[in-house]
């Protein structure tokens, strides 16, 4: 069960809004082994993957301070948040020596986990035009928080990957509402 926690922590870092940043801290807090035991990235040599994930964490955290670099990002994010969430969900659970058909399990719940608040950041930025800066910043801390906690504390990571599931949840209902709202608003102003 605290495999399952810990990579649900590790996944939503990567659903809360980063790609690059998560699989960065996941591979320096594996110590010498580095991304021995993350699948893809195992079969690169570790300094390319440092100095790829390094500039892509970089253009993440500059390219979400403005619009544009937001709507750019987040075409990235809706592609490969599953597919990164999944990775991280393995990461951690092969980290914990978690049986294998629990690393399966765990790849596909961290990849749902993964595009389910991806998608309900996109909806939010649509609905907003655009995050605002506290909003990308708390994006930023939270998933550096999240990824740590996954190694040191992955009951209290994965309660707080449970609580973003929950507040996704309960704002989408409010995404969809709004969007319904501003349907049939504008149907009545046709007429």
């Amino acid at each position: 069960m605290i495999e399952l926690l810990a990579a649900l922590s590790a996944a939503a870092a990567v659903g809360v809004g980063r790609i690059a940043l998560p699989l960065l801290l996941i591979g320096l807090l594996q110590g010498n082994n580095l991304w021995s035991r993350v699948p893809i990235l195992s079969l690169i040599h570790p300094q390319v993957v440092v100095g790829i994930l390094t500039s892509w964490s970089l253009f993440e955290l500059f390219a979400s301070k403005k619009l544009l670099g937001q709507r750019i990002l987040q075409i990235f994010h809706l592609l490969f948040s599953p597919i990164v969430g999944a990775i991280m969900g393995v990461a951690v659970a092969e980290a914990t020596d978690a049986p294998g058909w629990l690393i399966i399990l765990v790849s596909v719940v961290g990849g749902l986990l993964a595009l389910v608040l991806q998608l309900v950041q996109v909806g939010w930025f649509f609905r907003l035009r655009g995050l605002p800066l506290w909003a990308v910043f708390a994006q930023d801390a939270l998933c550096v928080v999240l990824v740590l906690l996954a190694f040191d504390a992955p009951r209290q990571g994965g309660l707080i990957a449970m609580l973003l599931l929950w507040l996704a949840i309960r704002s989408s209902g409010e995404w969809y509402s709004w969007y319904s709202k501003s349907q049939k608003s504008k149907v009545k102003s046709q007429k």
